[in-house]
C-alpha cells in the first residue's frame, strides 16, 4: 500500500484558533512531511483503529485521513494515550512475549517460540549507528517474515538523529520501534547506551521524542528500575510524556545483573503500572506459566516478557516446564512427550528456512542441550571442537545423544478448571 501526500488540511482547519505563528509552523511541517512510503501488506498502517487527531470540537475525534500515523506533535497527552491503547488492542493485546536477547531472539527462535504460545516478540538489540551505516550488519542481524508479527524491533542508541535513521529503515516491518534503556552489561557502559542512559534523562527524553515525532509506528521503551521507587515512577512518567506508547519494565536495577541471585521487584512494576496510562509489560522471573499467572495478578501488567527461561525451554508459553520446576513443584506433572532435542531439531529446520549467523545457532544448541551435555560431556566437547558447524553435524549430534540413551523430558500438568491450556485464567 502507498501513502501519498498525506492530507493535512483537516488538521489545519481544526487549528484556526491557534496563533498565526503556530499555524505557520504547522504549514511548514505539512510541506516537509509530504512523501511516498511503500509498506508491506498486513502492516499496522493498513488499519484506521488508531486514527485520532486534535479537533476543535472534540479532542478525540477520529481522523478521516487515509493515514493512521499522524505525528504525535498534533496530539494532546490524552489523545496519545487513546492511540497507544487502540494500537495495542488492534494487535490483540498479547500477554506472552519473547524478550529481546542479544544474539538469541533472532527470527528462527522467535518463530519457534510463536509456535509454542508466544503472542509477540522482540528482535535482539540492534546497534543504531552500525545498523544505519552497514548494509551487511542490517542483512545479517535483522530478518523477519510476514508471520513474524506482532514484532518489536529494538535499538540501542545515544544520538537521536542516528536512532531515527535506523528506526525509519525498519518501521514498515514492525509494530513498535523499541529503545533499549535497560542493558546493564559492561559493553553498554562503554558505549553509553542501555541502562547507563539512566544517568542522562534529558538525552533519554530526546531519543523518545525524536521517534515519537517522526515515526509512523509507536515507540516503546524497555527499562530497569531505579533503587528508589519514586525515581522509577518519575522516569516512567517522563517517558510517557515524551511519547512512549508502551513500557516494558524489568524489575531489577542496573546493578542487579544476575537474575538467579536477585529476584525481580514485581511491586515496582505494579507501581509503574499504576502511575502511567499506557500499556505496561512485566519482565523478570518468568520461568513457567505459574509465574506468568502470578505476575499478571500481582503487577496488573498487560503482558509479560521471558528471556533466559525461554532459551532453555522455548515451549514455556505452551505450558511445558523443565524438570527443575516440574519435579520440585506441585504433584500431577507428567511427561509432556516433548524434549529439548525435539525443540532443537525444530529450531534447526527453521534456521535452514531463515538463515542466521552460526554464532547464534551454536549459542542455542548449548542453551537447549546444556543438561544433556552434563550427562554426556564428550558430545559437548566434540561440538566445541568444530570450528565450522553444519546442519548435518548437528542433526547427527542429536541422533548420537538419543543412541546414548539421553532424554530429559519437558513436563506438563493437567489443566485446572477455569484456565486455558497455557495456564492463563479465563
Amino acid at each position: 500500500m502507498k501513502l501519498n501526500s498525506w492530507p493535512f488540511s483537516p488538521l489545519f482547519t481544526s487549528l484556526k484558533h491557534l496563533s498565526r505563528s503556530v499555524y505557520t509552523m504547522a504549514s511548514s511541517i505539512s510541506e516537509t512531511l509530504t512523501l511516498t512510503l511503500t509498506l508491506p501488506a498486513g502492516s499496522p498502517q493498513d488499519s484506521n483503529l488508531d486514527d485520532h487527531i486534535c479537533s476543535e470540537q472534540q479532542e478525540h475525534q477520529e481522523c478521516q485521513s487515509s493515514s493512521a500515523d499522524w505525528p504525535s506533535l498534533c496530539l494532546s497527552g490524552e489523545s496519545r494515550i487513546e492511540r497507544a491503547w487502540a494500537h495495542w488492542k488492534k494487535l490483540g493485546q498479547p500477554k506472552l512475549i519473547v524478550a529481546p536477547m542479544v544474539d538469541n531472539s533472532e527470527l528462527p527462535f522467535r518463530m519457534l517460540c510463536r509456535k509454542y504460545g508466544a503472542q509477540a516478540a522482540y528482535t535482539p538489540m540492534l546497534h543504531s549507528r552500525i545498523f544505519s551505516e552497514n548494509e551487511k550488519y542490517r542483512s545479517q542481524e535483522f530478518t523477519t517474515c510476514k508471520e513474524d508479527r506482532p514484532l518489536f524491533v529494538q535499538f540501542c542508541a545515544n544520538d537521536p538523529d542516528t536512532l531515527l535513521e535506523a528506526a525509519q529503515r525498519v518501521e514498515p516491518y514492525c509494530d513498535y520501534v523499541d529503545i533499549n534503556l535497560g542493558c546493564p552489561q559492561r559493553i553498554a557502559r562503554r558505549g553509553n547506551y542501555g541502562a547507563f542512559l539512566m544517568d542522562n534523562l534529558p538525552l533519554v527524553k530526546s531519543l523518545v521524542e525524536k521517534l515519537a515525532l517522526n515515526l509512523h509506528v509507536p515507540v516503546s521503551c524497555k527499562i530497569r528500575v531505579f533503587p528508589n521507587l519514586q525515581d522509577t515512577i518519575n522516569y516512567a512518567r517522563m517517558l510517557e510524556d515524551a511519547g512512549c506508547s508502551l513500557l516494558a519494565v524489568h524489575g531489577r536495577t542496573r546493578d542487579e545483573k544476575d537474575g538467579k541471585k536477585f529476584r525481580a521487584d514485581w511491586n515496582a512494576i505494579k507501581a509503574v503500572k499504576n502511575a502511567v496510562s499506557i500499556p505496561v509489560l512485566a519482565n523478570g522471573d518468568i520461568r513457567h506459566m505459574d509465574d506468568v499467572q502470578r505476575c499478571l495478578e500481582e503487577t496488573g501488567a498487560d503482558g509479560v516478557l521471558s528471556a533466559e527461561s525461554l532459551l532453555e525451554n522455548p515451549a514455556l508459553f505452551a505450558g511445558f516446564q523443565t524438570a527443575e520446576w516440574a519435579l520440585g513443584g506441585e504433584e500431577g506433572n507428567k511427561d509432556g512427550e516433548l524434549d529439548q532435542a525435539n525443540l532443537l531439531v525444530e529450531y534447526l529446520k527453521l534456521c535452514e528456512k531463515y538463515p542466521v549467523p552460526w554464532r547464534m545457532i551454536r549459542s542455542h544448541v548449548h542453551k537447549l542441550l546444556g543438561e544433556w551435555f552434563r550427562i554426556q560431556p564428550q558430545v559437548r566437547d566434540d561440538l566445541n571442537s568444530q570450528s565450522k558447524l553444519t546442519f548435518e553435524f548437528l542433526y547427527n549430534m542429536v541422533d548420537q545423544l538419543r543412541e546414548l540413551g539421553v532424554r530429559i523430558p519437558l513436563y506438563t500438568k493437567d489443566t485446572p478448571a477455569g484456565r486455558t491450556s497455557n495456564g492463563i485464567a479465563t
